[in-house]
């Protein structure tokens, strides 16, 4: 898949460096609730400052269309970033013009300053060369950290990288050598569970990943949309009815491969979405008109807990029920404490199954945890991700 030219390959010493990070954490009321992208950046920042580095960082947050806006600032985190490394890091309230160069040209070694939401300016998204240029000015270096956005072709993940000479930080070196061992050397047997709630996101990955992997674990809302191409009644569970001929020519062409699928064979059943609700288990099948499949039951949770104690290598995107409402998680947290448990190498694949995983406080017990949803099925869908592209040797 290529070798990426990484920090080892340039001459960083008292270089001004932009760096591409991904900051695009939750902030409410002006307060981050997840520092963990944030300290997944550190290994990187530090390096920059053991080579006496001006550091310029560099991230998007939400979705402010090209323009600015107050609740998607990106100032409350240099305030975080500052109590993690210990040293002052200053803010600027915008990302190019005049005061960003004077301020970036007056840099020293060792300084670091983070520039406003690149996506306050519509060139970002565009990869506008114009805007790709005036950020590039500001530095001597590009180095690109912020794997969750490395499948943009956006202006500070490509423009920037065109134009200067550049590296992959640290942890978009280790998301990229973890996730790509999975596709081409993974430990064998090598299972992956495929949840979430939608087949549409995921068919890409799952038609790679059938080629690869010796059993196929499928939960989640859209393991209804598997068996109902199958034939069998989920009532009113949420089904994805134009994804039903992909779902089935997957499974089929899975099966006569030799792979072994598995689906939910029972599920906990409830009329609405709640976490007060009454619930009741159901066998396939089973599910009344009127009733929904949110999560699954323990028969499946024990056939999903053999796979694993057979596996070498496990990945896991997706949760298996509604896991935003705690009552509707159990099989999620099985499968999580059955993984950490097993002697198995384990990929979280980003995105909600990270926040899941961190919200159970279980992020440290897993082999390793992907910073990137999007990013991780892309590259495990086989796709080139423009970022990655420009990164490599």
């Amino acid at each position: 898949m290529g070798k990426l030219i990484n920090l080892d390959n340039l001459n960083l010493a008292n270089k001004k460096v932009f760096l591409r990070v991904d900051f695009n954490v939750p902030i409410v009321n002006g307060e981050v609730t997840d520092e963990l992208r944030i300290q997944a950046a550190e290994p990187t920042i530090r390096y920059l400052l053991d080579k006496d580095c001006a550091i310029i960082l560099a991230s998007h947050l939400g979705r402010p269309e090209g323009k600015p806006v107050e609740s998607l600032s990106l100032k409350p985190i240099a305030g975080i970033l500052s109590e993690i490394l210990d040293r002052r890091v200053d803010f600027i309230d915008d990302c190019i013009g005049e005061k960003v160069q004077k301020k970036t040209d007056e840099l020293i070694g060792g300084e670091i300053l983070l520039l406003e939401n690149l996506r306050f300016h519509a060139g970002e998204e565009a990869n506008d060369p114009k805007f790709a240029r005036q950020l590039a000015n500001l530095a001597q270096i590009y180095v690109d950290d912020a794997f969750a956005a490395i499948h943009r072709n956006h202006a500070s993940i490509v423009g920037v990288a065109q134009l200067l000479p550049h590296a992959a930080g640290k942890l978009v070196e280790e998301e990229y050598q973890t996730l790509t061992k999975l596709l081409e050397d993974p430990p064998k047997p090598f299972s992956a569970v495929i949840g979430g709630a939608k087949v549409s996101t995921k068919i890409d990955v799952l038609d790679n990943l059938i080629d690869k992997v010796d059993s196929l674990v499928i939960g989640g809302a859209m393991a209804n949309t598997f068996l109902t191409s199958l034939g069998h009644n989920m009532a009113d569970s949420v089904v994805e009815q134009d994804c039903l001929t992909q779902a089935k020519e997957i499974y089929q062409k899975a099966v006569s491969g030799g792979l072994e699928v598995i689906l939910p064979s029972d599920f906990l059943v409830a009329k609405e979405i709640s976490q007060n609700v009454d619930t009741h288990l159901a066998e396939l099948d089973e599910i009344k008109p009127g009733e929904k499949a949110l999560d699954l039951g323990p028969k499946s949770s024990q056939q999903i807990a053999k796979v694993v104690d057979k596996s070498h290598s496990i990945f896991w995107n997706g949760t298996l029920g509604y896991a935003e409402i705690a009552k509707f998680a159990t099989a999620s947290l099985d499968l999580a404490h059955v993984m950490i448990a097993s002697e198995a190498e384990t990929v979280i694949g980003g995105g909600d199954t990270a926040a899941f995983v961190d919200q159970y406080n279980l992020h440290s017990k897993f082999g390793f945890v992907s910073t990137g949803g999007g990013a991780s099925l892309e590259l495990l869908a086989g796709k080139k991700l423009p970022g990655i592209e420009m990164l490599k040797s």
